[in-house]
């Protein structure tokens, strides 16, 4: 999966990799000749007492040390850019997919897990090809140019080398093999920790509000332990790894010794030459070392190329169609047939069989029991998921088959959680409609009945609302999410218990007004309270899933015994007449 994600997103950058491998090529180039220069000067100069052979090749000397910094400078530089650039792809990529995924999908994977990979993730492959491009394009260079120096200074002492390296391959390999484990499961208690920290600071009031402190904390500590307890146990063994590169290292360099001295007494080799060869062999053993420090990276990133894979790799179940439908002829008629949706792997559907029609210029309600799949029906026509049976019809054209552009600006959904994002009243409410007009916004307030509080805070208009709208209350968060919808002016009002945390008299205004603004259009509202929807022009009553009643209050009172449980719930016998 890691060759593969990088294969994919490094194709746009093969003229920087080039030029980069190029660099790093003349840098170790230079870095191997700087010994062999070393060993004449020692050899030559220094034995002979040549100063004038000394000077030459030492300015020849700090001219190959200053073509390996320019070409560093240079490999690092392109090298950084290259990986910031995929990093910024990837993360893109992956925000584009998750931006097209349904409902569904997003449920699969997790709100935690999903930060997580498109963060972290990501971070951790972008390192690494930083890494690479750094350290490990250069290290085989190295190693190969050093093998073939060394035993072109000597050849017997260069059997030192056919033991070393295989040794310490075989250490590397043993380790990595058990690192790789290691890396997935700490992943996976990192999303832990990150989906237990979401729910806490998400749910601090509720944890207030039962003195649950305790055992949040006990929560976030397992959770928190877990993962210190796999990166304890990871960094055990990234912390034998190099203990061992380096014992190995000193012993070779022993062994080198050991035998060069020989060598040197018995007149086959120059003192030169030894230090040279002993400058190749912790060349060698240091391109071994990047190896070794790089394969130690390579588990971790290709867990996470393959928790980002996954993500790439997953279609929404939302196809936006091949041939949409860029015009619609009716305005605003809403039909369901047959229509059901049962969630991937469930045993029961979570809608069976929805006749509905909502015409323009009416008001329809659903109402239903807890669970009986109001909110899921509303979802089906802005497409939030697809019908796994029957049809949505959006004048009479399956919403499959509308532009997503053209089914957005139909259709206007007030969810039933309102969620507002971090900027001001203004640039929340022009989610709906970038090109409204302050007098636009006014208005939708004016209708929506926040105008009063929203002149009362500071700056209006320009108020600042924290993420999430936490910096207001539950009853401003649903009128501001009613009135972005109404800055929107759809053709298709649906409204998901959009009215639940207001009081009986705002919620009265609220609908007063809204029957004004929306007289036109075709007005769809799921409620539980009964006071909503009484005055509907026709009433759906769902109950696990089906359709069990149609009609108007009076009507659904009269022979409908699950709507008329539902009414004296809430009202006694008089109030429902």
């Amino acid at each position: 999966m890691l060759i593969r994600l990088l294969r994919t997103c490094l194709r746009p950058y093969k003229r920087p990799i080039a030029l980069l491998v190029l660099l790093q090529f003349l840098q170790t180039c230079a870095t191997l000749y700087l010994p062999t220069l070393n060993a004449h000067i020692i050899d030559r100069g220094v034995v002979n007492g040549d100063t004038g052979y000394i000077l030459g090749y030492g300015a020849l000397m700090i001219g190959m040390s200053l073509v390996q910094v320019v070409c560093n400078i240079g490999a690092v530089y392109y090298g950084a850019r290259t990986a910031s650039a995929l990093g910024r792809d990837v993360r893109a990529a992956v925000f584009d997919r998750v931006q097209s995924f349904s409902a569904r999908e997003v449920g699969h994977f997790g709100a935690p897990s999903l930060i997580t990979r498109t963060t972290n993730d990501v971070q951790q492959v972008q390192m690494l090809v930083l890494m690479t491009f750094t350290l490990m394009v250069s290290a085989p260079i190295m190693c190969v140019g050093g093998i073939v120096l060394a035993l072109g200074l000597d050849v017997p002492l260069s059997g030192v080398l056919v033991a070393v390296v295989p040794v310490l391959g075989i250490c590397v390999t043993l380790i990595v093999r058990r690192l790789r484990p290691l890396f997935r499961a700490m992943q996976e208690r990192l999303d832990t920790v990150n989906r237990v920290l979401r729910e806490q600071i998400t749910g601090n009031r509720v944890i207030r509000a039962f003195v649950r402190d305790e055992y949040e904390q006990q929560r976030f500590r397992k959770a928190n332990t877990d993962l210190t307890d796999f990166a304890l146990g990871t960094g055990n063994l990234l912390a034998l790894m190099f203990p061992i590169v380096m014992t190995v290292v000193n012993m070779s360099s022993i062994a080198v010794v050991w035998f060069g001295a020989h060598r040197i007494d018995s007149g086959g080799m120059q003192i030169g030459d030894l230090t040279a060869f002993l400058a190749y062999l912790m060349q060698i053993v240091m391109s071994v070392m990047m190896a070794t420090f790089m394969f130690m990276m390579v588990p971790r990133a290709e867990v996470c190329a393959e928790r980002i894979q996954e993500v790439l790799d997953t279609s929404s179940s939302v196809v936006p169609p091949s041939a949409p439908v860029r015009e619609l002829r009716r305005h605003g008629h809403l039909e369901l047939r047959g229509a059901g949706f049962r969630y991937p792997g469930a045993e029961e559907p979570v809608l069976r069989a929805v006749d509905l029609v909502a015409r323009p210029g009416e008001t329809t309600a659903v109402i239903g029991s807890t669970g009986s799949g109001k909110s899921t029906l509303l979802g089906l026509v802005p497409r939030l998921f697809d019908a796994t049976e029957g049809q949505v019809l959006v004048d009479g054209v399956e919403a499959a088959e509308i532009d997503p552009e053209l089914l957005a600006k139909t259709v206007g959904l007030v969810p039933q959680k309102p969620y507002l994002f971090a900027g001001t009243v203004a640039t929340n409410l022009r989610y709906g409609n970038p090109d409204a007009t302050d007098e636009e916004l006014w208005h939708a307030l004016e209708v929506a009945q926040a105008k009063e509080f929203v002149q009362r805070l500071e700056g209006g208009l320009d108020a600042p609302i924290a993420q999430g709208g936490t910096n207001v209350s539950g009853g401003q968060r649903q009128r501001l999410a009613i009135a972005r919808t109404l800055v929107q002016r759809p053709e298709i009002y649906l409204f998901d218990d959009s009215f639940s945390a207001l009081d009986y008299a705002t919620d009265a205004a609220l609908r007063a007004a809204l029957a004004q603004e929306t007289a036109e259009a075709t007005v769809v509202i799921v409620a539980q309270r009964v006071a909503t929807i009484r005055d509907a022009d026709r009433i759906v009553v769902l109950d696990e899933g089906r359709v069990v009643g149609t009609g108007r209050h009076h009507e659904l009172m009269a022979d409908n015994e699950t709507y008329r449980e539902i009414v004296l719930s809430q009202l006694t016998e008089a109030e429902a007449a």
